[in-house]
Order: C-alpha cells, then sequence, then structure tokens
C-alpha cells in the first residue's frame, strides 16, 4: 500500500495558476540570469584581460562541445525529475525516495563517464568544427580542466533539478547565486591577479561549481521528509531506471542533436576568421540571456504538469500550458527590445574590438526579432514531457530544428554569401518546428479527460 502521508502541499497543484507559476517561475529565472552571470564572468573578464582570442576559445565553438557532452547526460537524467515531480503530485513517498536516489545513482555514472569522454575527445572534437590555430591551444587547455570537473557538474545539475522537481524553486537560486559570486571572486583572482590565463577561468568554473555542488548535498541530506538524501541508499533501482530512461533518453538524444547541429554551425562561422567567431562568441553569452528565461519557463511547466498530472489535474494542466505561453510572450518582447535597442552597448562589455562588435551587432539584428517563434518549441515541450511522453517531442525537434538545420548548411548557406547565410537558419528552423509542435499539442491527445482516468493512463499513480 502506498504512503501519502508526509508530503507537504507546496501550492503547484491548487491556487490560481498564474501566480502559482510566476510564484515558481520567478526564482528559476533569476536563478537562469545568475546561471548565465555565471558562464558571462568568464568571458568579461578573459576578453578584458586576454583578448579576443581568450575569449573565443572560453565560448563560441568550446561552449558547445562542452554542452553536446554534459547536455546528453543532463538530458538523459532528465527523466527522474519528470518521474520524482509525478510521484509527489501524487502523494508516493516511497517511490519519491526511490527516484531521488535513482537520479543521483545516473548522475554520477554520467558524470564519470561524459569525463572521460570530454578529456580524451576535446581535441578531435575542436579540429572537426574547424578551430583557428590562434585559438586551439587556448580552448584545449580549458576543456581539458573543465571536463575533468565534468562529474561535479553533471552532480550539480541534476541535484538542483531535483528540487524543481518538488516544486521548490528557491534553493537551487541561493545555489546559483553564491557559486556565481564565487566564480567572479575566482576570475579575478586567478586571471587578473595571479595571471593565470585561460586555466584560471576554468579552474573558477570548477571551484565554484563544488561549491554550488556542496550546497545541494548538504540541503538534501538534511531534508526530513521522504525528498531526504541517503548516501547509502543511492543505487539503481530496476523498474525506476526504466522509466528514467525511457523518458530521459529522448531528452538526451535531442539534446545531443542540437549540439550537432550547432557545432556544424560553429565550423561554418569559424570559416570567417577570429573576429566572427569572437563576436558569435560574445553572442552566444547575451544570447543565453533570452534562453535561460525562456528555459525557466519550460522547466516550470514541466513541473506544473508533471505534478498536476501525477494528481490527476487534466484541466489545470491545460490551463497552466496557457498561462505560461502568455507571460513567455511578455518576457520574450522585453528582451527583444533590449537586444534591439542597446546591442552595441551589450557588445562592448566584452570587447573594444570594433570589427567583433560590428558583427556581433550584425548577428542580434538578424536573430533577436524573431525570438518569439522559439516560444512555443519551449513550453510546448515541456508540457508534453511533465505528462511523461518523451518520444514524439524528440522526434519533432530532431526534425524541425536539427535536420533543418543540416540541410540548411548543405543547400542554402553555399549559396548565400556571409555570415547571414549560416545564422537564418535560426529564425526558420524555429518557425518551422514550432508549427509542429502546436499541430501536435492540439491533437495529440496530450491530457485524458478528467471524469475517464484510470489508475492505467497515470501508471506512475499505480504500486
Amino acid at each position: 500500500m502506498q504512503n501519502r502521508t508526509s508530503i507537504s502541499i507546496n501550492g503547484i497543484t491548487e491556487g490560481v495558476i498564474w501566480k502559482q507559476l510566476l510564484k515558481f517561475f520567478f526564482p528559476i529565472m533569476f536563478g537562469t540570469l545568475f546561471q548565465q552571470l555565471y558562464n558571462t564572468a568568464d568571458a568579461i573578464i578573459v576578453g578584458q584581460f586576454l583578448g579576443k582570442e581568450a575569449l573565443a576559445a572560453v565560448g563560441g565553438g568550446t561552449s558547445t562541445v562542452c554542452n553536446l557532452l554534459i547536455g546528453f547526460f543532463v538530458g538523459l537524467s532528465s527523466g527522474a525529475t519528470v518521474i520524482i515531480s509525478q510521484y509527489y503530485g501524487a502523494k508516493n513517498e516511497e517511490k519519491v525516495s526511490s527516484a531521488v536516489h535513482n537520479a543521483m545513482a545516473l548522475a554520477i555514472a554520467s558524470g564519470l563517464l561524459v569525463s572521460v569522454v570530454g578529456f580524451f575527445f576535446a581535441e578531435p572534437l575542436l579540429i572537426a568544427i574547424n578551430t583557428p590555430a590562434d585559438i586551439m591551444p587556448l580552448a584545449l587547455e580549458y576543456m581539458h580542466i573543465y571536463f575533468a570537473g565534468a562529474l561535479i557538474t553533471v552532480l550539480y545539475n541534476i541535484g538542483t533539478a531535483i528540487f524543481r522537481a518538488f516544486g521548490d524553486s528557491r534553493h537551487p537560486l541561493y545555489f546559483l547565486i553564491v557559486g556565481c559570486l564565487t566564480n567572479i571572486v575566482l576570475d579575478l583572482l586567478f586571471v587578473g591577479l595571479l595571471k593565470w590565463g585561460i586555466r584560471g577561468a576554468a579552474y573558477a568554473t570548477v571551484l565554484s561549481q563544488v561549491v554550488s555542488l556542496t550546497m545541494v548535498l548538504v540541503s538534501l541530506i538534511r531534508k526530513t521528509d521522504c525528498c531526504r538524501l541517503y548516501f547509502r541508499k543511492i543505487r539503481f533501482e530496476k523498474e525506476m531506471l526504466k522509466r528514467t530512461l525511457y523518458i530521459g533518453f529522448p531528452a538526451g538524444v535531442q539534446s545531443t542533436m542540437y549540439s550537432i547541429s550547432n557545432l556544424l554551425l560553429q565550423s561554418s562561422i569559424n570559416s570567417f576568421g577570429t573576429d566572427s567567431a569572437a563576436a558569435w562568441a560574445a553572442y552566444g553569452k547575451l544570447d543565453s540571456v533570452y534562453w535561460m528565461i525562456i528555459n525557466a519557463f519550460g522547466v516550470a511547466i514541466t513541473t506544473f504538469v508533471g505534478q498536476n498530472y501525477g494528481a490527476g489535474h487534466m484541466k489545470r494542466c491545460k490551463k497552466g500550458v496557457v498561462d505560461t505561453l502568455l507571460l513567455s510572450l511578455v518576457f520574450t518582447a522585453v528582451i527583444e527590445f533590449v537586444f534591439l535597442t542597446f546591442g552595441r552597448q551589450c557588445y562592448a562589455l566584452f570587447t573594444s574590438d570594433e570589427n567583433v562588435i560590428e558583427t556581433g551587432v550584425q548577428i542580434m539584428r538578424i536573430i533577436c526579432p524573431f525570438f518569439f517563434t522559439f516560444i512555443c518549441i519551449e513550453v510546448l515541450s515541456g508540457a508534453i514531457r511533465g505528462t511523461g511522453k518523451a518520444l514524439i517531442p524528440t522526434v519533432i525537434s530532431v526534425l524541425g530544428i536539427c535536420g533543418l538545420r543540416i540541410l540548411w548548411l548543405q543547400t542554402v548557406t553555399p549559396r548565400v554569401e556571409g555570415l547571414f547565410g549560416v545564422i537564418s537558419v535560426y529564425p526558420f528552423s524555429w518557425i518551422v518546428t514550432s508549427v509542429l509542435f502546436i499541430i501536435y499539442y492540439l491533437k495529440g491527445n496530450i491530457f485524458p479527460k478528467e471524469e475517464d482516468i484510470t489508475e492505467s493512463e497515470i501508471p506512475l499513480q499505480s504500486k
């Protein structure tokens, strides 16, 4: 018999929907902004102290290669967070505890594997994306140190995702703030004061992640309910692992395909030289401000749908999706205005090189007006995954974004001169993929009618 007595109500399955979404969203949003600051601190300090070559080395293709490997395993483990949120919404504390420890076991195995693979394949991947010769030694040095600490990075990401699955978005914010401030201080110390160069930025990143991970683990160990972490209980549980992989593997594949398509785009951008590579690296840091915000909405709706789906509140799930789409549109409009109005000032944070700034502003003018076309992709895919349906969103994303981008590079880019021929693939792929997601969401019977729900329709509520 299920034990459903000690899980507290957190508001996600009750109350005014848009208020509960914003209450959950804002800590995620501020957390993701701090995460971006966490990454941007490297770029600003490195760009100002070490020059545009070092700036290109810690951003652009280097970031994409890191995301290629880290992203797959974080996506793989994300299946656990969907399961945790559904069990939590169903108030099944025994299964919540099992899912938490299964997620940590998967994170440890994934982190160790990505450390080994990333360390030994860093150079071949950098060569494959045509990394400029003057950037290669710096990028390789940075990546070797980064991947040596990949276990810490994966554990930290999964640990904070577990908190969000419970409906707790405040603690991940606190962890990020401390990690971000630590990273900035260590960057200034290692790069600015001690003159350690690119390796100083890498050490600062890894050590600040250690601080954040320590806070995550201590907080989980100190919990007093079924969410508490016990090191001796960290192990794989067969059925839980199967459910986790069923949901998480498609997400991991999607993340990998995103990174592969971005690597191909990075290779094309690198062919234009160091100025373009540096401009794209800086744009990536600025651009991430928006993606962090829209991703926060995706995380919020996934947890919201997961808990309400587990509780059997289907009408609430649907209303939550509509409210999230509208809120996302408002935030997107604000970001587009800021980037298009103050783009040059934003680039000046990273470099004083006029060629790099001019190239960056050109990139912004091509991509930023179309940010709004990505909203449906993030929100609808997050909502669908919250129900445990992971395969179709992955197929749509892989074909609509990754497949189209690869096809574009092979057919359109050779016929259009300059950067425009490369980066205009972004808005085109977003539009097509959004249309596919809208069709599937409206026609795919994502949420069963509440009066028709049986235990078999929500399998995570069963014993």
